[in-house]
């Protein structure tokens, strides 16, 4: 008997629906409050399926999928995918007010979550106030299905998320920020997946237990998901060997200590090399402001060796460097270089377009009657190139796709708009104060990049973790004191330079990054530090559009939510 066209036809369309389900994988993520208990009492923390951390998202490179979005708090949310390049679609990149308007109570957003070149380990989170304090995630990133790791397959893998603990709610802490114009109070914990660990009170019996046996390799994507705070990270009586960092892959750095950034990813590999025992891995705070508090408490973990013995109480704490400790930092962080093989090459701009120095500072605004809880009574404030970014009203993704105006402004300085001495000891309070302003940086298509960020010492000099939303970026150079324009590009690393989306720029010090602008759309930059973000330590670039249809931005989808 003969098939018909129409069957033909039919079971053609059934097996491209299935294929494309298969392509496209769904999730859900339910934001909602769950009570969480930490620290000897109870509280509700806002999470996505009632985890803490939440789930975690398991792709391959080159996957697209689809995160359905439901918001059942009282509060606006947007989620972010950190790292991912989002190709085209800045729909779904999530920072409120830039590419989109915040998923209202009650509301529902499902948003396209397209990967490209990342491979590795990347993070989700809230990008609305300061939700991402409990609302965040690990993201995996396999190699695609034909192809490994460029390092022997470990015999298991397993996230690390750092974060913080408020005793209060994280919205209270938030608000009281603002109410004030000061700091914020500092975290009464930090945490090791959801945990804060054996040193702090109410504790002990939740610690996270990380279990290996004598002999085997283990994968730890370990994620700085803290407000606040670089941190150090150290395991006792091991070392763990880097070999990726934001998604990209690195030439194998073997440390005892690492330093992360908020923000950051790193992949380390830890071999179970010590006598069975019970170890402590380890993370405290790394923090250079002179004169500004931190959480001065250290958040463990423990390494649990498989067998029958007598382990060590309380087990080996990791030597952990001081606290402001900027030599430990840096030598880390600078030690990193990109795998650059055959199979994972880079691409580092050399003929460049736009040659970019923004200053980044930490400013104030006065206050009438000095009656604020700043420095001499002002409010505290941020800026890059002495403008302090104001969030707009309505996104500047739709701005810019619709063309309304006055919604941003184009006029962010290539370079800092005051020259001094941006490191000197002691600085003139008139520099303090910058303007305030919605500016953004306008590119085309296809033009490259190279940006200096220049630290500064008005009012506490301090280290900048910036992340830039919708690009990797080579970071070429860094050093401490002031930029030497005519003297440190001769030292550039244009050979290997590491591939990230994060970089902490030292205390007074800068790093040069450079990056080719290939995807259309509008990119938040900002600083990682959340009160920074908040005091408004941010910008955007606009890519334009190129001319080929596959170099043009994609329309949006119909749900965005409203303004």
């Amino acid at each position: 008997m003969k098939a018909s066209r129409a069957q033909y036809l039919g079971c053609l369309l059934f097996l491209i629906g299935i294929l494309r389900c298969k392509g496209w994988v769904r999730h859900t993520f339910v934001v909602e409050d769950t009570p969480y208990r930490r620290l000897c009492s109870t509280k509700n923390i806002l999470t996505v399926n009632g985890q803490f951390p939440g789930p975690t998202l398991y792709v391959h490179r080159g996957d697209t999928i689809i995160v359905d979005v439901y918001n059942k708090a009282k509060y606006n949310i947007t989620i972010h995918w950190h790292g991912v390049k989002q190709p085209r679609y800045p729909w779904s990149d999530g920072p409120e007010y830039i590419t989109q308007c915040p998923i209202q109570p009650g509301a529902k957003f499902s948003q396209k979550v397209i990967f490209s070149t990342e491979e590795g380990t990347l993070w989700w989170h809230a990008h609305s106030d300061w939700s991402r304090a409990t609302v965040h995630g690990a993201i995996v990133i396999y190699p695609k299905k034909d192809s490994s790791y460029p390092f022997p397959k470990p015999d298991a893998e397993v996230p690390i998320i750092l974060g913080e603990w408020w005793k209060k709610p994280i919205m209270e802490v938030y608000h009281e920020m603002l109410r004030t114009g000061g700091d914020p109070n500092v975290s009464d914990a930090y945490t090791i997946n959801g945990q804060p660990g054996d040193l702090y009170p109410c504790s002990k019996q939740d610690t996270f237990k990380l279990r290996v046996e004598q002999g085997k390799t283990y994968l730890l994507r370990i994620i700085n998901a803290a407000l606040q705070d670089l941190l150090f990270f150290s395991i006792a009586k091991h070392s763990v060997t880097v070999v990726a960092t934001d998604a990209s892959y690195t030439k194998p750095l073997t440390r005892d200590i690492i330093t992360i950034s908020p923000g950051q990813t790193i992949d380390v590999l830890l071999k179970a090399n010590q006598n069975p025992d019970h170890y402590y891995m380890a993370a405290r705070v790394y923090s250079s402001a002179l004169g500004v508090a931190y959480d001065n408490t250290t958040t463990t973990a423990v390494v649990e060796y498989a067998g029958k013995y007598a382990p060590t109480s309380p087990p080996p704490l990791p030597q952990l460097p001081y606290y402001n400790d900027t030599s430990a930092s840096v030598s880390f962080t600078g030690s990193l270089r990109s795998l650059a093989s055959d199979k994972y090459p880079i691409d580092v701009p050399r003929d460049i377009t736009n040659h970019f120095i923004f200053t980044i500072s930490i400013n104030s605004f006065p206050c009438p009657n000095n009656s604020c809880a700043g420095s001499n009574g002002t409010r505290l404030a941020a800026s890059v190139n002495n403008i302090s970014f104001t969030t707009p009203s309505i996104d500047i993704l739709q701005a810019y796709y619709y063309g309304i105006n006055g919604v941003f402004g184009t006029r962010l300085p290539n370079f800092p708009p005051y020259v001094f001495n941006f490191t000197a000891d002691v600085l003139p309070s008139n520099l303090d104060t910058p303007k305030r302003g919605t500016e953004v940086k306008v590119l085309k298509y296809n033009s490259t990049v190279e940006l200096v960020f220049q630290g500064t010492n008005l009012l506490a000099g301090t280290d900048h973790p910036m992340h830039l939303h919708g690009y990797s970026f080579y970071v070429v150079g860094w050093g401490l004191g002031n930029f030497d324009i005519k003297k440190d590009p001769l030292n550039y690393n244009l050979v290997d330079p590491p591939l990230q989306n994060t970089i902490a720029v030292p205390k007074n010090g800068w790093a040069a990054i450079r990056f080719r602008a290939d995807n259309p759309g509008v990119w938040f930059m900002h600083c990682h530090i959340e009160r920074h973000m908040t005091w408004g330590m941010d910008t955007a670039f606009i890519v334009r559009n190129g001319v080929p249809p596959n170099t043009r931005l994609v329309s949006p989808p119909p749900d965005m939510p409203p303004c």
